[in-house]
């Protein structure tokens, strides 16, 4: 993932992105961008609908393996991972302010919640999504969207760079003392996470790395950890309710911290979805329903006990840019193929290894990484002070975990050295 370097006056510079072509848009041609986005347009278009279809359905397949992943890396059932995307999905997609972008239980969440299901259980985790959702609706009201001008392209970098460094940390249980087919089967499905996309983007390359290392653990009948072996898989819908915490001030203390967390995470990994959803697409959203509509969304994943999560950058630009979806009902439909295919399919998903997940991660943390960041001509393009500010994001976050601190503290850092260098007549460097 690459964030966009500030120009000359300090501003973010914004990514040249080619307007569509007809073959681009495909039975969408004659059609404005904003028409496109038309749930009205789209049902009343046959082709479209199909497009929109299809394009859910391959978005769908890319979120199973992340999903799963993402429930283990949060320490809940995979079931709660996968219905939690399901619930997400179709929820935002009729609430959120960003037609075509899909959201789902996501990893920065994960790990930020991690800690306290550990240390609490998985009730205090749903407490803590119900009440991030709360203070997201808050906030939405409050214009905190606004507050992104602020976050500066630097923190940005360092918010993405925390995250695939923790995301790559993760693995490791997975791969110490273990067997030692763990370690050719997430061979191959790095290479083929990595190889597939090169050879056809018709098939998720995670999907089949999945599909693929599956069928050989199978043949060969190697004995390695499976996604079953972390937890139940779904048999039936969950039903609603409320989690079983009590309401003094012992436990609004153990979950408030990671309920703000869940909110603040969740609004910039949004946000800045939302930001390139816009530019990709030559069309404009409203960001302060979409952080509503993002704690709705997290509302209704705790009101059937989910995990929470956020925008998915990776599944957004499959459902975009592989899929063609322009409109709520592709980022619906992912939704709805996802509840098909976990009801239909879990007893084959609880026998995938959990190597090939590790690889998909791992491949997930390095696309996410900005190596730009740290290439040598960036860095000496680039103000010492924008690297700075990413370098004390990333090591405010990678110990502590907190993605929300290290955001506050590199933005804060980024405006005291913009201060000084307006009171100094600095300018950045070209």
């Amino acid at each position: 993932m690459t964030i966009p370097h500030p120009d000359s006056s300090g501003s973010p510079s914004p990514r040249p992105v080619a307007a569509p072509s007809a073959s681009d848009l495909g039975p969408a041609a004659g059609l404005s961008p904003a028409q496109r986005q038309s749930v009205r347009v789209v049902l009343r278009s046959p082709r479209l609908l199909w497009t929109e279809t299809m394009a859910g359905l391959i978005t769908s397949l890319a979120l199973i393996p992340e999903v799963l992943a993402f429930s283990i890396l949060a320490g809940v059932d995979p079931a709660v991972g996968l219905f939690t995307s399901v619930i997400m999905a179709i929820t935002s997609a009729v609430v959120g302010g960003r037609p075509a972008m899909v959201t789902a239980a996501a990893g920065a969440v994960a790990l930020v919640t991690a800690p306290l299901v550990r240390s609490h259980g998985q009730e205090y985790l749903v407490a803590a999504v119900l009440l991030g959702g709360l203070i997201q609706i808050g906030l939405g009201f409050a214009g905190v969207s606004r507050l992104m001008r602020f976050v500066s392209p630097a923190v940005m970098r360092g918010f993405v760079n925390s995250l695939a460094i923790l995301m790559a940390a993760a693995q490791l249980p997975e791969v110490i003392g273990v067997p030692w087919a763990v370690y050719p089967v997430a061979a191959l499905g790095l290479i083929l996470v990595i190889v597939m996309p090169r050879l056809t983007r018709a098939v998720p390359a995670p999907f089949a790395a999945i599909v693929v290392c599956t069928g050989l653990v199978w043949a060969l009948g190697w004995q390695v950890p499976e996604v079953g072996d972390k937890g139940k898989m779904p048999t039936a819908l969950p039903l609603p309710g409320l989690p079983d915490v009590p309401l003094d001030a012992a436990a609004l203390g153990a979950v408030a911290p990671y309920a703000v967390a869940i909110a603040l995470v969740g609004i910039v990994e949004s946000l800045m979805t939302q930001r390139l959803v816009d530019s990709l697409t030559q069309t404009e959203s409203n960001a302060p329903r979409e952080v509503r509509g993002q704690g709705i969304a997290n509302i209704a994943a705790g009101l059937f006990g989910g995990m929470g999560g956020c925008a998915m950058i990776g599944q957004t630009m499959m459902n975009v840019k592989t899929g063609g979806g322009r409109s709520r009902v592709s980022a619906a439909m992912a939704g709805l193929w996802l509840l098909g295919l976990v009801m239909l399919l879990s007893p084959v998903v609880a026998h995938i290894p959990m190597a090939v997940l590790v690889a998909v991660m791992l491949y997930i943390s390095a696309t996410t990484f900005d190596w730009g960041s740290v290439a040598p001509a960036s860095l000496r393009r680039i103000p010492w002070t924008e690297t700075l500010v990413m370098l004390v994001t990333v090591a405010i976050v990678v110990p502590t975990h907190n993605l929300a601190a290290g955001v506050v503290v590199g933005a804060a850092l980024g405006w005291a050295l913009a201060r000084r260098r307006g009171r100094r007549g600095e300018r950045f460097a070209p």
